[in-house]
């Protein structure tokens, strides 16, 4: 059995956890998230 995860999906798990666990982090969470996102999409 062989396992491919992506980013995406890894961090979105991630993020929903820690997000569970500690409300408060969902908007530090949510900024690093487009700030990655952002930074991916205009660095390739």
């Amino acid at each position: 059995m062989d396992l491919h995860l992506s980013f995406g999906p890894l961090a979105a798990l991630i993020a929903g956890i820690l997000i569970l666990a500690m409300p408060r982090l969902l908007n530090y969470i949510v900024a690093l998230y487009l700030i990655v996102i952002g930074l991916v999409g205009l660095f390739g």
